[in-house]
């Protein structure tokens, strides 16, 4: 099976927990996962979703945010809890349990909604800009598409100081709507009858717009990876220690997610539904802020707080799409690459639509960025409880009866509301379109197909299908191991020529104190080559004898001397031109059994200048190659 990929290797338990210090120092090591989370709670999709239900619906809709940051407090410490105990992200562990066309189905969805959320943070940064600085739209999406660059250098300085950057931001975020709510003076009395659950006329579109907003995808895979950058014991003792921290962590920073969210629907509620005024704009509500609180400066607050919303939001989105690409592929590449490569993917259609749409058409690119997120939170949830549901794998930390029945209800809750929230939506755009066909063939067919797969996913893990296998994995390779003896029954090689590669310098040292040993231990012939690579070589080839060629033709000579002299055997071959070409058809032209070279490990850039010679060689050669460094 090979050696388990760590998630989010970069920072994987880099943070060191200390075993001598008080109680207090070791759970505040452990603080600053969820804070991270916690971006995805209060992200520009949010906020439209509050503007829209305190300018709508006043304070009556509270419970339903209070409610819906309680499923998220659910789901998450579940997904911090899988990642202690197992080791493995949600992404992995959707590899490990699911079939591989089915893993590649969920990472598909998966990468769709990370470009979706990355789609809401954008055009969060570019409104707030725009309403700021002034800044023409375009242009914001201009930086907006640059800005990753800053924060992918911030992550180079440590997992400790990534995460205070992120609790700078939220930090301002949460100072701005204090402001905000101090000057909008809103009715407390009014605040606290909101946390009795009722629902208005027409409240329950935007109840679920809220609900779909709050609980996010990528937030599941994310957490379940950055509770691995703490080194805890990994002891049953140690690991329950750590899930109580990052219940706590959790559970601490969540709430403050809600208090922020709770702040943008009181202050909506105070200053628009007061005077009558329905907010579907984040524009619109910049723009009405001011004159109906008096001062300049509230503008000027919400449009930074939304800045600062979209610029922390923008950096979870790195890592999760860093975790789900090398969780479900086991594929990794650079994440300069992977963060570029998101960004690209979510600014061509915002810049598409405020080149066509202006700026009314970014509130409903934003609108459709939270239903793309709602169809994939169910393939993110299901797995997540299914997973931490197993005893086989948690054992005594897999969920109990009553965390096993809250966490259905609550993925209940959410599939049927996200269901209820797409299923609206397609009915919007059917009355809205010219030609109704066009939606029922392509959007209805992709809706049946999720629906069916996501079928799959719920009722796969209550099937339990006999084992194939009724003995360890590592078993399998019982076919060559003697059951009589409980030995290996593997055959010895035989090498008869060995060929060895020199470069005429001080590595050559090492290549011939490892090639030594092995002729010596098979009566091998030991064949030296080495490839002439001046000017004359590369032209003329054999023909040449010039003084380089001379000078390595007598230097091969004394090594030969030498070696023999240590009881071996030993031939020498001069090769012209190309190293890999030449090494490769010296091995061919000897029948060697094995070739021990040299490697200077040095990769991307510097094997452009200094070139390659290891790769070609033992992809072409179809014989052991010992590289030595």
């Amino acid at each position: 099976m090979g050696k388990i990929a760590k998630s989010l290797s970069e920072v994987y338990r880099t943070v060191v927990i200390p075993d001598n210090a008080s109680l207090v120092k070791r759970m505040l090591a452990f603080f600053g996962p969820a804070y991270l989370i916690s971006v995805g709670y209060m992200d520009p999709g949010n906020w439209a979703t509050d503007l829209e239900g305190g300018s709508r619906f006043g304070y009556k809709l509270m419970w339903v945010l209070l409610m819906s940051n309680a499923m998220a407090v659910v789901l998450q410490v579940l997904s911090a809890r899988l990642g202690i105990v197992t080791g493995r992200d949600l992404a992995q562990a959707c590899r490990d349990n699911f079939p591989r066309s089915v893993t590649y189905m969920l990472w598909i969805l998966a990468e769709i909604a990370i470009v979706a959320c990355d789609l809401a943070e954008v055009l969060g940064t570019v409104i707030g800009l725009n309403l700021l600085l002034k800044i023409p739209l375009m242009w914001g999406v201009g930086i907006a598409a640059l800005d990753t660059s800053i924060f992918l250098a911030i992550q180079n300085f440590g997992v400790r100081r990534f995460e205070s950057v992120i609790m700078f931001l939220i930090t301002a975020i949460g100072l701005c709507f204090i402001f905000e709510i101090v000057k909008s003076n809103p009715d407390w009395s009014e605040v606290v009858t909101g946390f009795v659950p009722r629902l208005p006329d027409g409240a329950l579109y935007v109840a679920i717009g809220i609900i779909g907003a709050t609980v996010m995808p990528h937030n599941l895979y994310l957490h379940s990876a950055l509770v691995q950058s703490r080194a805890y014991d990994p002891s049953t003792e140690g690991k329950r220690q750590a899930c109580r921290f990052n219940f706590l962590d959790t559970a601490l920073a969540l709430n403050f997610a809600f208090i922020v969210n709770a702040a943008i629907l009181i202050v909506a509620a105070a200053t628009f539904f007061k005077h009558g005024v329905i907010v579907t704009e984040l524009q619109q509500a910049h723009n009405m802020l001011s004159p109906l609180l008096g001062t300049a400066l509230a503008g000027i607050v919400f449009a930074f707080a939304l800045v600062c919303a979209g610029q922390a939001s923008t950096i979870t989105g790195t890592l999760a799409g860093q975790i789900v690409m090398e969780g479900f592929l086991r594929f990794k590449i650079r994440p300069v690459l992977r963060r570029f490569i998101t960004r690209i993917l979510a600014v061509g259609p915002a810049a598409f639509t405020i080149a066509v749409m202006g700026e009314q058409g970014t509130y409903s690119l934003l609108i459709l960025s939270q239903v793309i997120l709602s169809l994939q939170l169910p393939f993110a949830v299901i797995p997540l409880i299914h997973f931490t549901s197993d005893r086989s794998t948690m054992g005594q930390f897999a969920n109990n009866k009553p965390t096993k029945f809250l966490a259905w209800i609550v993925a209940i809750i959410i599939v049927c509301l996200n269901a209820k929230l797409i299923i609206d939506q397609i009915h919007d755009w059917v009355v809205s379109v010219s030609d109704p066909m066009l939606i029922y063939s392509t959007v209805v067919p992709i809706c049946v197909a999720l629906l069916i797969l996501l079928l799959y996913v719920s009722i796969k893990p209550f099937i339990h299908l006999p084992p194939k296998e009724t003995i360890p994995a590592w078993k399998k390779l019982s076919h060559f191991i003697r059951a009589d003896e409980d030995r290996l029954d593997l055959e010895t090689p035989s090498y008869k020529k060995i060929g060895v590669a020199l470069a005429f310098t001080d590595d050559d040292r090492k290549v011939l104190s490892h090639a030594l040993p092995l002729a010596r231990q098979h009566d091998a012939v030991l064949c030296l080559f080495h490839v002439v690579e001046g000017a004359g070589g590369s032209i003329y080839g054999p023909e040449t004898y010039d003084a380089e060629a001379r000078e390595d033709e007598a230097y091969l000579n004394k090594l030969a001397v030498a070696l023999g002299h240590r009881g071996v055997e030993v031939e020498m071959f001069l090769g012209y031109g190309s190293v890999p070409g030449e090494l490769i058809r010296l091995s061919e032209e000897q029948k060697i059994d094995a070739l021990v070279m040299g490697g200077h490990g040095h990769r991307g850039i510097s094997d452009i200048v200094f070139g390659s010679t290891v790769a070609p060689v033992r992809h072409r050669l179809n014989i052991p190659v010992l590289i030595v460094r």
